[in-house]
This record gives C-alpha cells, sequence and structure tokens, in this order.
C-alpha cells in the first residue's frame, strides 16, 4: 500500500507509512523492486542535478558528494567571472548531499523500476549550503516557526504544449489535437480543448498519481493549448518539492505524445504569458489562520503582509521573473500584472485576495512567471510578507477598478531586477548575503550571454532601415 501524504506537510510522526530511516527506504525499494535510485537536487534554475546509482550503491553510503559550483552554474551551462561581490571557490570543492527520505518516490516514466529523491546540499562540517534554493526556502520558512507560524501555499502553474521544434531559429506553434487541428483563438475553460489531448493527460494524472502528487485541477488556459493546473495546499518546502516533481512529469508526459510542454513565461509572441501564481496563509499552533480574527475580520497581520509585498515585490522580481524571457510576460499590452496594487478578487493587480470565509483567508500573488524556480519563488513571497508583518508595513488602500492601466511598478528588465535586488539590504538578512550575491552573478552573466544573440525584430527593422 503506498504512502499517504497528508495536504499539509510531510508525513507526521507516527504515521506508520511514513519513511523515516534509510532501512524503511530499503524496505519501501524493495517492495517496488526498485533497482535505481536518482539522487537529484534543484539548482538555482529549479533544474534537476545529481546522480543516478544502483539501489545497492545508494544504500551502502546515501550520501553522495557533488561539486558547490553546481549552485553557481547559468541556464546556458557556463559560469560567473569573479567580482567584488561574488567569487568563485577557488578549489571548486565538494559538498554533501543528504537525502531527504521524505521525497522518496517513484519514478513512474522510468524503463527499469527507479526512484528518486530530492537531496540537500550541507558543507563538510555540517552546515546547510545557503546557496541552495531549497536550504533558502527553509531558512524563509523558519522566521516563521520561529514566531509561532507555519505558512500554508497553494502553488498554480501554467505551460503550454507546443509542436516540438528541433530548431530554435523558428518560432513555437501550438500541437495538433486529436481533432487533426491545433488550436486557434482563445479557449478559456474550454473542456473540449482539453480533451484534444485527453490521452496525455490521463498519463499525467497516472503519472502524478503514482509519485502521490497532490493535484488539485486542470484547465485550459487563455493561449493556445495554454493550460494550468493547480495544486491543493500545504507546507511549503513540500508544495515547492511538488512543484519540482510535477514540472518533470509533465514535460515526460508530453514527450511520450509527441510534444513539448513549455514553462517559459512568454513562449509565443501573440499568446499571453505563463504564471506561477502563489496564494499564501498563515495559521498559528493550533491552526488557526491569523489573517482572520475570533469574528472573522481581517487582522494587521494580514494588511501587512500585504504591504510588506507591496514595498519588496520589485527587489525580488529577478527571483520570480529570472529569465529575460519573464519581462516579455510582465508588459502592459499582456494579462500579467505589472504593479505593486492589491485588491479584492481584482485579476488585475498584483496581488490579489480571492473571496472566501474567514478560515480561508489568503493573499494571491500573481506576479510569478511559470519558469521561476519553485523554492525561491516562495521564499520570496513569504520574505516580502514576513518583513511587511516584523515592521508593521501599512498597505495602500484596496484596488477596485482596473489596475493595469496604471503606472508599472515592476522592473522592466532582467539587470533592473538585479540592481533592486541588490539594493535590498533587508532581503539579503532574510535570504543570506551570499545567495543573493552568488544569485545577482549568475543573473548578470545569463544577461550577457543573451546580448550576443541578434533577434528577428532586429533583423526585420534594422537591417535596411538604418
Amino acid at each position: 500500500m503506498p504512502r499517504k501524504k497528508p495536504v499539509i506537510g510531510p508525513a507526521p510522526e507516527g504515521d506508520e507509512d511514513a519513511i523515516k530511516t534509510i532501512a524503511d527506504a530499503r524496505k519501501w525499494t524493495q517492495a517496488r523492486r526498485i533497482t535505481e535510485i536518482e539522487c537529484v537536487i534543484p539548482d538555482q534554475a529549479g533544474v534537476a542535478r545529481g546522480k543516478i546509482m544502483p539501489a545497492s550503491k545508494f544504500f551502502a553510503d546515501p550520501t553522495m558528494a557533488l561539486p558547490s559550483s553546481i549552485f553557481t552554474q547559468t541556464i546556458t551551462g557556463e559560469y560567473p567571472e569573479d567580482e567584488e561581490a561574488f567569487s568563485h571557490d577557488p578549489n571548486d570543492g565538494d559538498v554533501e548531499m543528504v537525502p531527504d527520505l521524505d521525497t522518496l518516490t517513484v519514478v513512474p516514466w522510468a524503463r527499469d523500476p527507479t526512484a528518486q529523491i530530492i537531496h540537500d546540499a550541507f558543507y563538510r562540517d555540517g552546515r546547510p549550503l545557503e546557496l541552495a534554493p531549497r536550504q533558502v526556502l527553509r531558512r524563509v520558512v523558519e522566521l516563521f516557526t520561529k514566531d509561532g507560524l507555519r505558512p500554508v501555499v497553494a502553488p498554480e502553474i501554467e505551460f503550454y504544449l507546443v509542436k516540438k521544434n528541433h530548431d530554435a531559429d523558428y518560432p513555437l506553434e501550438p500541437p495538433v489535437g486529436r481533432s487533426g487541428r491545433s488550436e486557434a483563438g482563445r479557449r478559456s475553460y474550454s473542456i473540449a480543448a482539453v480533451n484534444e489531448f485527453e490521452d496525455l493527460f490521463e498519463k499525467l494524472y497516472d503519472y502524478a498519481e503514482a509519485q502521490e502528487l497532490e493535484v488539485d485541477t486542470l484547465i485550459h488556459e487563455e493561449g493556445a493549448a495554454q493550460m494550468e493546473i493547480n495544486l491543493r495546499h500545504g507546507d511549503p518546502i513540500w508544495l515547492a518539492d511538488q512543484v519540482f516533481f510535477l514540472k518533470r512529469t509533465i514535460r515526460e508526459a508530453a514527450l511520450e505524445h509527441d510534444v513539448y510542454a513549455t514553462f517559459m513565461a512568454k513562449p509565443m509572441s501573440n499568446e499571453p504569458g505563463s504564471a506561477m501564481h502563489i496564494h499564501t496563509s498563515l495559521v498559528d499552533a493550533d491552526g488557526r489562520n491569523i489573517f482572520s480574527d475570533a469574528n472573522g475580520r481581517q487582522t494587521p497581520e494580514f494588511f501587512h503582509f500585504i504591504g510588506g509585498l507591496q514595498r519588496y515585490l520589485p527587489a525580488v522580481t529577478v527571483l520570480i521573473a529570472p529569465y529575460v524571457n519573464s519581462y516579455r510576460r510582465l508588459s502592459r499590452r499582456q494579462t500579467a500584472p505589472t504593479n505593486t496594487q492589491w485588491g479584492y478578487d481584482n485579476r488585475t493587480t498584483g496581488l490579489r485576495v480571492p473571496p472566501s470565509g474567514p478560515e480561508a483567508r489568503r493573499v494571491e500573488n500573481r506576479v510569478p512567471s511559470s519558469d521561476a524556480n519553485p523554492y525561491l519563488a516562495i521564499a520570496a513571497t513569504l520574505a516580502c510578507g514576513w518583513l511587511g508583518m516584523r515592521d508593521a508595513i501599512q498597505p495602500t488602500q484596496p484596488t477596485s477598478g482596473a489596475a493595469s492601466l496604471t503606472e508599472i511598478d515592476l522592473p522592466r528588465g532582467l539587470l533592473e531586477g538585479v540592481q533592486a535586488l541588490e539594493d535590498a539590504d533587508e532581503l539579503h538578512d532574510v535570504f543570506g548575503k551570499g545567495f543573493v550575491q552568488t544569485y545577482c552573478a549568475i543573473k548578470r552573466t545569463e544577461f550577457e550571454t543573451f546580448m550576443q544573440v541578434i533577434s528577428p525584430w532586429e533583423r526585420e527593422f534594422l537591417l535596411l532601415n538604418v
């Protein structure tokens, strides 16, 4: 019988199906005749790095070593140059990867019986590696723990299905569904449009169930072959792990049906961008939502959390919109928010308060794009709210009109976002200065790599006109 994990957080003490020791993990893998184990760790981009090893070797020594430089690598596989605020480990020494046993699950698409397990990174002396995104999120969550609070989050992930694209010089196109035709026009919430790829989604749900991923709903979004999957609410680290596994699962299910799934923020010029909205609430030791008081009214903590998001969202934009392409989504002519305003059930604001009862009162951060590392996107959202509560930051008045027509509050490009994070000293203390310096160095390097590429726009309008 598979382990059943609760909605909020890892398996509690006393759960007879919980995997608490290496002996439990060995028994679990033997029951499933697992022969290989993928030992993975999310890097700065949320990409799975690690090693694949025989199960027997894993259980002989469940820790492994990887070079610390995997946490300074850009999305193109390059490394930043040393600068005043950032420098590489001159020895490129190893860090230890220790498995988080609660993340052990199968790899349902593997040919041979295979399991996967997420690892955490530590220095040789036992200190957590502050550069690791999972550790950054844990560091932020611990700030709430010290205050006797527990964050509860629920991500919504948008993505596109596209035809296989073997040449990066050609634009992406919607795939052909079972009708034999590609989508045209806007088909938001269309059941028929989802059913065009029924076999793919049946496979996706099978894979998700095999991994015990807490998938809630699937809908068709506004763009051509653009979908959204929602996950049930829960513990921040647990939900980030779920998103990490789910993005990989969606890609694999798509490949089996001869299409790509992409989480690019803006994959097609004439289609809407893809977001990763993050719903957040806070509960106390008794499980009470502190955004509501005993009479169901909004509390000062609720307003301060929003105030913190309003003040610091521009500084964390580079964490939740991490690539040059991300800022193509954050444009006034798109459906994505470009502001830090908030409102009740207002989808034109960067911060929305969805309709709910007092016990489910929450704040939805609508700025993150689906290309963001889920650990960093959730950490950024929580960090802003925590600073708002710590400093009792008051929000503006809620917006009831179309905020999309107001001034743009967020950085307009990657380098502007990097500068905003570097200037926010309060966030350096929250995330760790070493992480901030490394992350910003990576993003500057990625921008320089992008600047080596000449776009079709430049050839179209500059080639013969200037």
